[in-house]
């Protein structure tokens, strides 16, 4: 107990990402910027000097760790972090004026923990099985008024992936700035139809209390009236800003995770089995803690009830060059994209 104890201590350095954001949004001025920096040029570059580790748990290992509390605790302590920079920058905002290259980097700031933080932690909870946990998630995805993102994700995403059914997944050569228009749109007229579909399997009306999508609305609506009410209509635009970077770093993820990874459709009209070959991976040491071993993505489609601390690497799975936060920066240059990835995409899938 006490080993795992001690390796739950790795993942502390998640909280580096918004530590980063108070020290930076705190100073002002250039240090505004010091998130973006840490995020997409320090971390890759640890990334790349910090051998990678394939290493997976043994059962006894597994067992300690998945009952340890200090793993789920150290995802909840995320919420009050992330409200807590969200009324730091709405107080900030609200009550000085900065001038645009101050603005860009408060955004980017906070934006990224709205990701990192936010939403990649709210993905973990919402795929747990206990609803306080799964109510804990959704309160991750509220800041970026990304809510509709649970029933997309948990019966769309996980059944579709690796097809071209699923908003989530990227098509080979397919740009990752026109992902993000057409995963954003698909994804949430994706997941009215879902929960409308779920309502019919229950022989409930779509015009009902228990449709989840209404309460979503109802929610965030609360919510933009809570910031307009505490800091007015200026602070409550940016605060919204920051949460479109949230979530179009959430959608520059799913777009690196299946990107030209297809599966196969079998002559019973179905597709073959989400396998390990169709997710990308990487074993890179800073990312998979950073982002809570969101990396190890075959093993979380494999079983995706499986807590992150207990995810496993797979000799099969494909394998990035480089770790997620710096394949993140490489998608955001197509041209450089292309040239580096095409060639891992199995030639099969190219055609698929």
């Amino acid at each position: 107990m006490l080993k795992a104890g001690m390796n739950s201590l790795k993942y502390l350095a998640a909280y580096t990402i918004p530590l980063s954001a108070y020290i930076g949004i705190s100073q002002g001025g250039t240090w505004y910027y010091l998130t973006p920096v840490y995020a997409f040029l320090i971390i890759p570059v640890l990334e790349t000097l910090l051998p990678q580790d394939p290493q997976n748990l043994e059962a006894p290992q597994k067992e300690a760790q998945g009952i340890n509390p200090a793993y789920d605790w150290m995802l909840y302590a995320n919420i009050p972090i992330v409200y807590g920079l969200i009324w730091l920058v709405g107080i900030k905002v609200s009550s000085g004026s900065f001038s645009g290259f101050e603005y860009v980097g408060m955004a980017l700031s906070l934006g990224i923990v709205l990701g990192t933080n936010g939403i990649n932690v709210g993905h973990e909870l919402g795929h747990r099985q206990s609803s306080p946990e799964r109510f804990l998630g959704k309160l991750l995805l509220l800041p970026s008024l990304y809510m509709h993102f649970y029933i997309e994700h948990n019966f769309g995403h996980h059944q579709n992936a690796a097809t071209k059914e699923d908003p989530a997944t990227a098509r080979y050569n397919q740009w990752v700035y026109h992902f993000w228009i057409t995963s954003v749109t698909r994804q949430y007229l994706n997941a009215w139809r879902i929960q409308k579909n779920l309502l019919k399997r229950e022989g409930r009306s779509f015009f009902s209390i228990y449709n989840d999508m209404f309460w979503y609305l109802l929610i965030q609506a609360a919510y933009v009236a809570l910031l307009l009410g505490l800091f007015g209509g200026f602070a409550t635009g940016f605060l919204l800003v920051c949460g479109v970077i949230g979530f179009l770093l959430l959608e520059t993820v799913n777009y690196i995770e299946h990107y030209g990874l297809l599966r196969r459709k079998l002559p019973s009209g179905r597709y073959e089995r989400v396998r390990q070959v169709h997710s990308w991976n990487s074993n890179h040491v800073m990312g998979r803690i950073v982002l809570y071993e969101l990396t190890r993505h075959s093993d979380h489609h494999y079983k995706s009830s499986k807590k992150y601390q207990l995810l496993d690497y797979h000799e099969e799975s494909p394998e990035m060059p480089f770790g997620y936060p710096t394949s993140m920066v490489l998608s955001l240059v197509p041209p450089l994209w292309f040239r580096i990835m095409n060639p891992r995409v199995p030639g099969e899938m190219k055609t698929i």
